[in-house]
């Protein structure tokens, strides 16, 4: 690794230190390591997509008052560490169509930014995927299930950010769509075996919260 990367992966470990949403170091590096093992049975730019894939988070409107100022922010940090102004414009593009937004941005127009986006929500599904819903529910101070309360069907990007949810209805809303939203084989392949094992947990976790297991 070269020092500008080993620069890269110290900044972005201090901006995600004290996360406590899911959205932490370990997802980032799970999410590079999915995303540059998919770039090269692909046949995509592995270089561009580590890069996007350690970044993708640092300009969410999750950290930030705005998505824009969080690209500022990237756009400074990159900067300050030695990045050209092309390969700045480069990875603010391929992070902009990362984030699932309540599935209303539109697909990544690359190949890398259609792998780091398959990455990021490999990430979210799985035994993984479940361990993070129930972090970052409770990080927002959603309640774990609430049988009153149902998933939601149509969703804005402000409604997925802001109205109050559950972990479970979670599931619903984005967890089990994301299966059938990868773009490359290799994600897909490793999708359906992820997406399973929810549907699993699910209805384990459904007997239990009814007290029939």
């Amino acid at each position: 690794m070269n020092v500008k990367m080993e620069a890269l992966e110290k900044w972005v470990k201090d901006f995600f230190e004290h996360d406590a949403s899911g959205h932490d170091w370990a997802h980032t590096d799970r999410v590079r390591n999915h995303a540059v093992a998919i770039a090269k049975k692909e046949g995509a730019d592995d270089d561009l997509v580590e890069k996007a894939a350690l970044l993708h988070d640092i300009p969410d409107s999750k950290f930030h008052a705005t998505e824009e100022a969080g690209m500022r922010y990237l756009k400074e940090g990159m900067s300050d560490l030695g990045f050209s102004p092309d390969e700045i414009t480069a990875i603010q593009g391929l992070i902009r169509t990362v984030s699932f937004k309540g599935g209303q941005n539109d697909a990544p127009d690359t190949l890398e930014g259609k792998i780091v986006q398959d990455a990021d929500r490999i990430d979210a599904i799985g035994a993984i995927g479940i361990a993070r819903c129930f972090m970052f529910a409770g990080n927002k101070g959603d309640v774990m299930h609430d049988p009153e309360l149902s998933p939601r069907t149509s969703l804005t990007e402000a409604s997925y950010r802001k109205e109050r949810n559950t972990a479970v209805n979670h599931f619903y809303e984005k967890l089990l769509k994301l299966k059938d939203l990868m773009h490359t084989d290799t994600s897909k392949r490793i999708a359906e075996e992820r997406h399973a094992f929810m549907e699993r947990y699910l209805d384990q976790f459904f007997d239990e919260w009814n007290s029939l297991k």
